[in-house]
């Protein structure tokens, strides 16, 4: 039996590339190699017509896709358990959910 291996110390560091947007449009592609995140804003100009600007394509492994989904769901799971349910239907006067 080996003895239990120390666990690293984690370092989280910002590089000079670093930035932090807001988005409301989350579009979604993957292959058999990896996850396509495509952040953007979505802005609904008439009642007919929504454009969205994309401003940033992240890919993941799908391992990494997959720890993502875990701790999305824990973090969206204490979320409600503090402030209640998030409702996905548009409330009116805004555009549609994506």
């Amino acid at each position: 039996m080996h003895p239990a291996q120390p666990q690293p110390v984690v370092q989280i560091e910002n590089g000079p590339d670093y930035r932090e947007n807001y988005s409301n449009s989350v579009q979604l592609r993957m292959s058999l190699w990896d996850f396509l995140l495509t952040f953007g804003i979505m802005r609904q100009q008439s009642p007919d017509k929504v454009t969205i600007e994309n401003f940033q394509g992240i890919y993941l492994s799908p391992q990494q896709a997959k720890a993502l989904l875990n701790v999305l769901l824990s973090h969206v799971q204490q979320y409600e358990a503090a402030f209640g349910e998030i409702r996905l239907e548009p409330q009116a006067g805004t555009g549609p959910v994506q």
